[in-house]
């Protein structure tokens, strides 16, 4: 179809399925950028010939300039780097797939620029949520989502007034802790909460998926999304991953989106929006199921998804606050220096600790974050 596609976060897991898509359909990719696998990014660069690259770790920018020496490429590095292939108009549509709070600047910069956005970062919508929507509608940039719910939501919602919207209904897998109580939780391990049911993502959205903060984030952003109020969201597991969302009308009538559990569906439909052409994925057999299952999420046990929905409904910088917290805790436990438990009561401590504050511009949001980020470092020291 001869679109342009410039990838932010190319080596992680929605980056790595994007290009699948991009094989799938010939796309041309205008820019990669990674976070610091030098390997595979230097394997992309060479495969796809972008223009431009950029490794967002700093140092490594000479090693990565060196080692594509015979490649006619721009090499650049750090939020700058990021920023600037966001800004470049010679891409159709940006796909923002990096991990955590980076995120929200490139895509800014991108609605500055006029640029489609294919968004799978939720942190920009979760600590930005206003400032990014706000921009995209005054610019006229369409935001494209890419997480499945957010996807399934965008589906079912195609052809209807979004004015007859009576509610969002969110599914959740559950996670690899479904069932379990708090008692077994104190004791489980990273690589415990790792081992996903369904889906193979990143680290760091598989042990937010084992916390249900995952879903919380999406609850955020569905808000955003969609222009609704945390009300008219509802969170409902199910565990097979068949269901990816659903949306109910004022008439009560309610349609869902069902598929495959493969990012490749979402990831394809935002980069094609309007069009669906043949995936790089299996089809969906409802036999092969047999049935599929819903109920409530216990958020007695899984504290994150309600602390994400109060954050919400508090506003202002609590939910910047909030999500800053939780990828210093996630960090945290990940590398063996805290319990799964003491992430949400770590999350709960700084949404409860750092000052309240309304959001009018970027470094609002930026001093949460880093406010949010200091508190929780100082309690694991």
């Amino acid at each position: 179809m001869g679109k342009r596609i410039s990838i932010l976060g190319s080596t992680g897991s929605i980056g790595t399925q994007a290009l699948d898509v991009v094989d799938k359909h010939g796309f041309e990719v205008t820019a990669l950028a990674a976070y610091r696998n030098l390997d595979l990014l230097e394997k992309q660069v060479r495969k796809y010939k972008p223009k431009t690259v950029c490794i967002y770790c700093e140092e490594y920018q000479n090693e990565l300039k060196t080692r594509l020496s015979d490649v006619d490429v721009k090499v650049l590095s750090g939020m700058d780097g990021l920023c600037e292939i966001a800004a470049d108009n010679s891409a159709d549509i940006l796909l923002n797939s990096v991990v955590g709070m980076v995120g929200l600047k490139p895509t800014l910069t991108a609605i500055d620029a006029g640029i489609p956005i294919a968004l799978a970062n939720k942190e920009t919508l979760v600590a930005g949520g206003s400032l990014v929507m706000s921009a995209a509608k005054k610019k006229g940039v369409p935001i494209f989502p890419v997480d499945s719910e957010h996807s399934a939501i965008f589906q079912c919602l195609q052809g209807n007034s979004r004015k007859q919207l009576h509610k969002i209904i969110l599914t959740a897998s559950g996670g690899p802790f479904y069932e379990k109580t708090r008692k077994e939780l104190a004791t489980v391990t990273a690589a415990d909460a790792l081992k996903h049911p369904n889906w193979n993502m990143g680290s760091k959205i598989t042990i937010d998926s084992a916390t249900l903060m995952n879903k919380g984030l999406e609850f955020i952003e569905a808000k955003w999304l969609f222009d609704v109020t945390p009300e008219q969201i509802e969170v409902v597991v199910h565990r097979q991953s068949v269901v990816h969302s659903a949306v109910e009308y004022d008439d009560y009538s309610i349609i869902a989106q069902m598929g495959v559990p493969d990012m490749k569906i979402p990831i394809q439909y935002a980069l094609l929006y309007p069009n669906r052409m043949s995936c790089p994925t299996k089809q969906l057999s409802l036999y092969d199921y047999g049935q599929l299952t819903f109920t409530k999420p216990d958020m007695d046990t899984f504290r994150c998804l309600p602390l994400a929905i109060d954050a919400i409904r508090r506003g202002g910088i609590v939910p910047a606050v909030m999500n800053g917290a939780n990828e210093v805790a996630v960090a945290a436990f990940l590398k063996g220096e805290i319990g799964f438990l003491r992430i949400e009561e770590l999350v709960e401590y700084a949404m409860n600790t750092v000052p309240f504050k309304e959001i009018t511009c970027l470094e609002d949001v930026l001093e949460a974050d880093a406010a949010a980020r200091e508190t929780v470092l100082k309690m694991i020291k």
